[in-house]
């Protein structure tokens, strides 16, 4: 077991954010935004992954056509860890929360198609050792996600200059993922910045062949790059959830304000009473009840009927983590990263 590590220095979070933006851009061109040496990033980072502190992955892009789902789960107490651990082997469950506030686990679930979702929520779950209660939303739409949070670290102009590196060519194959290239999605899904020529050793293809589809990857829209951090480690280690009802006639305008917050991590509607659903990063208790009070202030029409802290993240996009949320080095590939 991992000891407590050290909170991350600026240079950490400086690369991170790098990495946030452009995932795979070169330690060259890192090293002139951030104003280092390629070398020096090169072991700032492998420091970071061996540590479990951050990592580059791989998760099904905005024309998957997957269905995402959050599951509430009551639990027994006494079944509680091996019911966590059976959880998070499951590939559907992308990520798993232990949490405060009406329920004992949260799920994530991504999963082809609404078949899927019923005979997991309805028969697998409920099945599962240790679980009491099952209860799901649906996501109708995700507005934004953890890919799309950032730290500060970065000043707007290497912000710039980072977008401008991170951009690609439109895919001229469509955004379909052919059965061939699956092999390579699994080891970018391990390890992100993994280059053509490491993978091909891998799988033992031609190194050319590999870098097409690295390429065309990389140009597609059912797969993105995600770089993550151990959320206790940053400077928000709170975790919160609420659920809230908002008229259609506002909807639009409420995720527009909403999206402002640089804390927000994830923005969806979801089917039920309950049809908005956003989780915030926050530095201290006392900054989520300043938030609530911004929220409210600004969107006097939102009304929050349920808030859920997350105590512990077990399982986050598939990657198992420890009891401080620091990768394991240990990868439940997700259902959605799966041939079909």
């Amino acid at each position: 077991m991992r000891s407590r590590a050290p909170e991350l220095s600026e240079e950490d979070l400086a690369l991170i954010h790098t990495l946030q933006i452009a995932p795979r851009v070169s330690w060259a061109e890192a090293a002139r935004v951030l104003g280092s040496t390629p070398t020096t990033l090169a072991a700032r980072w492998q420091r970071l992954r061996e540590a479990g502190l951050a990592w580059v992955t791989v998760h099904s892009g905005e024309r998957s056509g997957d269905v995402v789902a959050f599951v509430d789960l009551r639990v027994d107490p006494t079944e509680r860890a091996g019911t966590i651990q059976r959880l998070a082997l499951d590939a559907r469950a992308a990520s798993v929360e232990e949490t405060a506030g009406g329920r004992d686990l949260v799920l994530t679930v991504i999963v082809p198609d609404y078949d899927a979702l019923a005979t997991f929520t309805l028969d697998d779950l409920p099945a599962t050792p240790g679980v009491r209660a099952v209860n799901t939303h649906v996501a109708t739409k995700v507005h934004r996600q953890g890919a799309d949070w950032r730290l500060d670290a970065l000043d707007r102009d290497q912000q710039a200059a980072l977008r401008e590196a991170a951009r690609h060519a439109e895919s001229p194959a469509g955004d379909r993922i052919p059965t061939s290239h699956w092999p390579v999605v699994e080891h970018l899904a391990r390890d992100g910045r993994r280059n053509a020529a490491e993978i091909a050793r891998a799988i033992g293809r031609d190194p050319a062949t590999v870098r097409r589809q690295v390429a065309r990857l990389l140009a597609s829209d059912a797969l993105a790059f995600r770089c993550e951090v151990a959320g206790l480690r940053s400077r928000w280690p709170i975790v919160c959830t609420w659920f809230a009802q908002v008229p259609m006639t506002e909807l639009y305008r409420t995720v527009r304000s909403l999206s402002t917050l640089p804390e927000l991590r994830l923005l969806v509607s979801t089917a039920g009473q309950s049809n908005l659903m956003f989780l915030l990063w926050a530095r201290s208790t006392g900054d989520l009840m300043r938030i609530e009070r911004l929220v409210n202030e600004k969107l006097p029409w939102l009304r929050l009927s349920e808030s859920v802290l997350t105590l512990r993240t077990r399982k986050r996009m598939g990657w198992l983590l420890d009891q401080h949320g620091r990768a394991t080095g240990d990868l439940v590939l997700p259902t959605s990263l799966h041939p079909a």
